[in-house]
């Protein structure tokens, strides 16, 4: 009798524990149906991810829409650190990086890139149309315009005026805000599951002429896994660099961490490196489910995002006030 009593228990239990199961595996899937699409953006860039929302909500590719979006900052030449309108480099010349990357895993960028105005969509191409992931420069420039691209002015009056006012000192500050950012990343869920993301910038104000920073480093200041999430950067590339910060954000995500608190745990890393103290870096992410985080070294990062038609601006906890 007790044998028997011990296999039925064991029976009992094991189509219960089946059924706990089957109800979490049901309760995720019915999570990630409920918050996809999905677009997140850095800081306030609100009509990028509206952009790009217009494309999910016709059920577009997620890809489609992180360009899209992408190429709002790009073409406003108020914008004074993304395409058409960013400050120049010391040299006075505009110079431009930007990448994506699919669901597939296929990445593409640009980097140094002069006189083009949509940095993100020559990004594109490169991933589509050649075997590498990265161009630069003159030879980055070529393959634009050889792909039906316009070469351009992109030094804005406003940007010029500023440029010569900086000239009077000439001192580097990679000072970083919400009024004078350095980036948009932009990240995005489609309605069928697949992740796609973009970043493209100018670059910090008057850096040195061929200065790049993370903005288009595949792993730094972006990385997509479908099966496991997506992040992006912002802020001081240096340092974003140094600590690969998007990337071990997504690993930190395939590891069971959520995406505010892998994104907290990343700016925790920052505080290791030796150099300059007064910078900024913040990071978004969102996972497989459609849950989204974000989280930024210093007091100052709002970021945006777009859900069941509702874009809402919020500010990113942070690590240090």
């Amino acid at each position: 009798m007790k044998r028997r009593n011990f296999v039925k228990q064991s029976g009992l239990f094991a189509i219960t524990a089946g059924i706990v199961k089957d109800l979490r595996n049901l309760e995720r899937l019915a999570k990630s149906q409920s918050n996809k699409p999905i677009v997140i953006a850095t800081w306030n860039n609100h009509k990028a991810v509206m952009q790009a929302w217009e494309i999910l909500s016709k059920d577009g590719y997620a890809l489609d829409a992180v360009e899209a979006g992408a190429r709002i900052p790009e073409q406003d030449p108020e914008d004074t650190s993304v395409g058409y309108g960013g400050f120049p480099d010391r040299e006075g010349r505009v110079t431009l990086d930007a990448c994506i990357m699919d669901s597939e895993g296929n990445a593409g960028s640009v980097l140094f890139l002069q006189g083009i105005m949509h940095p993100v969509s020559v990004a594109r191409l490169v991933m589509e149309k050649t075997p590498h992931v990265y161009l630069s420069g003159e030879g980055a420039k070529i393959f634009a315009l050889e792909n039906g691209f316009k070469e351009e002015k992109l030094l804005t009056d406003k940007a010029k005026q500023a440029y010569e006012q900086w000239k009077e000192k000439q001192q580097y500050v990679p000072k970083i805000t919400p009024e004078q950012h350095d980036t948009i990343g932009i990240l995005a869920m489609d309605s069928k599951g697949r992740l796609s993301g973009a970043c493209t910038t100018s670059g910090m104000a008057f850096k040195m002429h061929g200065r790049v920073g993370d903005s288009p480093i595949i792993g730094s200041g972006l990385y997509v896994d479908n099966q496991i999430g997506a992040a992006a950067a912002t802020g001081l590339g240096e340092a974003v660099i140094k600590k690969v910060g998007s990337f071990s954000i997504v690993e930190m995500m395939r590891n069971g961490m959520n995406p505010e608190k892998a994104c907290k745990k990343a700016i925790a890393r920052l505080t290791e490196i030796k150099g300059p103290k007064d910078f900024q870096v913040g990071y978004i992410a969102i996972d497989k489910s459609g849950a989204f985080g974000a989280y930024s070294l210093k007091k100052g990062f709002p970021y945006v995002i777009v859900r069941n038609g509702q874009v809402e601006l919020l500010q990113a906890g942070f690590l240090q006030g």
